[in-house]
């Protein structure tokens, strides 16, 4: 008798969880998305109106057969793009995840639906999860370029630098264009290759529409290629041309901005900052508007403005862990948000939550390293500079932090060699870190 009481009981609890289930599925079959109001240039564009309406197509066709799979997709890829167009992928994230599930629902091995979730899991930073897909949408076709791109963008950040680098000699054998180059470009650039780096962006460039957000969003890198190795003429020239061609681009008015702190033009660096981040969400353009306030001597502003960052991303974070189709982790970005205002016990709190994720990726230990030197504990920061050394990375940034660790550390002959080839060629990096850095060189 006890027995089956307790079968009726677990029937129940079965019974109770499948409906729940469905009936989650369909409240999100049911949830309609539409495509927001750009702001600025870009909601003027011919661009702009060609891709509002064949979203309304899309959403009409699905309106009649929600079951579409082809519709499904095509909506999906359009709310992909306009994440990147506009900054807003907590919205569009959620809407392209939607369709994309709906599709998975009923196959779960169609191929372009598990490229997307790939894409966008690592879009939102769940890079295991994104690397984890992309395996087995490739296992599917192994054919497929753009899968190997995806596979590039997950080794990279989860640390995985030589499975990078085959699946990007993989992917430009498939198909030599824009994205392929592109990849190329930023695995030289993290092997310590910047004239590589630079060719490669180069040949991007050139297999890109002038004008179309992927070619103009390549343009910046080069651009930013240039600032690294200090060739301030070419990295200007990038950002006009970008502007130019797209006009109202967010990426290419924070270039010129920094080229304008370059030349200590603050208020004018401020005034580009301000019309890029009124035409995107970036909180990378915003962290660097906080610098520019610093530099102007404005540190109210720089304050207001970093306690924004820091309560948007926490906020984002937290409603990610309440909705899988949103989730995306800004550990990192917190970490660094919090150095700006010295809360180094925040910071290093982001920093080993970002650490625990992924610790073969360079940028997450040479952030972990740097929150360590900002706390003043030098020698538990040296464990990690080496793991962010490993590629022979060029970056002037990262030979800055190194150059200063060791210096600290008691390495001398280190610090002297990182300083000397993160200064050589007088890259555009932050002013600040550049000073402590020329300072630090000139009493080894």
């Amino acid at each position: 008798m006890k027995k089956k009481y307790l079968y009726i009981i677990f029937l129940a609890f079965v019974v109770f969880a499948l409906a729940a289930t469905f009936i989650k599925y369909k409240i999100s079959q049911s949830t309609s998305y539409v495509l927001l109001e750009r702001a600025g240039v870009t909601g003027d564009s011919r661009e702009w109106t060609i891709t509002k309406n064949y979203a309304a197509n899309l959403l009409q066709s699905l309106d009649k057969n929600p079951a579409d799979v082809k519709a499904s997709l095509a909506l999906a890829s359009i709310f992909i793009q306009e994440a990147r167009v506009t900054g807003n992928y907590v919205y569009y994230d959620k809407a392209a995840m939607k369709y994309v599930n709906n599709v998975l629902h009923s196959d779960s091995n169609n191929f372009d639906a598990l490229t997307f979730k790939a894409l966008l899991y690592l879009s939102q930073h769940h890079f295991a999860d994104g690397l984890a897909i992309a395996e087995k949408a490739k296992q599917i076709n192994p054919y497929n370029a753009f899968i190997y791109g995806m596979l590039v963008d997950g080794n990279v950040e989860m640390g995985n630098y030589d499975s990078a680098v085959a699946s990007s000699d993989k992917m430009v054998s498939i198909r030599p264009d824009l994205k392929s180059y592109s990849r190329i470009s930023y695995l030289r650039e993290i092997y310590g290759d910047y004239p590589g780096a630079i060719e490669a962006m180069k040949m991007a460039v050139e297999a890109g529409a002038p004008g179309d957000e992927a070619t103009e969003w390549t343009r910046i890198q080069l651009a930013r290629l240039y600032e690294n190795t200090g060739d301030m003429k070419s990295a200007e020239m990038h950002y006009l041309i970008a502007l130019q061609e797209r006009p109202g681009y967010a990426y290419a008015l924070a270039g010129l901005a920094r080229i304008a702190i370059a030349a200590k033009d603050y208020a004018k660096a401020i005034d580009y900052y301000g019309r890029a981040s009124a035409l995107v969400t970036d909180y990378g353009i915003k962290e660097e508007m906080v610098d520019a306030y610093r530099l102007a001597g404005q540190n109210d502003q720089a304050d207001r403005l970093s306690a924004e960052v820091i309560r948007d991303m926490s906020s984002d974070s937290k409603t990610a862990q309440n909705d899988d189709n949103i989730g995306h982790y800004a550990d990192r970005e917190l970490a660094n948000a919090y150095l700006k205002i010295h809360d180094y016990d925040k910071a290093l709190e982001h920093a080993m939550l970002e650490y625990n994720r992924r610790p073969d990726n360079i940028d997450v230990n040479e952030t972990v390293a740097w929150v360590y030197y900002c706390k003043g504990e030098y020698a538990k920061g040296l464990p990690y500079l080496k793991v962010a050394l490993k590629t022979n990375s060029k970056n002037p940034t990262l030979l800055c932090h190194a150059g200063l660790i060791y210096a600290k550390a008691g390495e001398k002959a280190m610090a002297k060699n990182e300083l000397l080839a993160a200064l050589g060629s007088n890259p555009n990096i932050i002013g600040s870190l550049k000073t402590e850095s020329d300072q630090t060189l000139k009493t080894l």
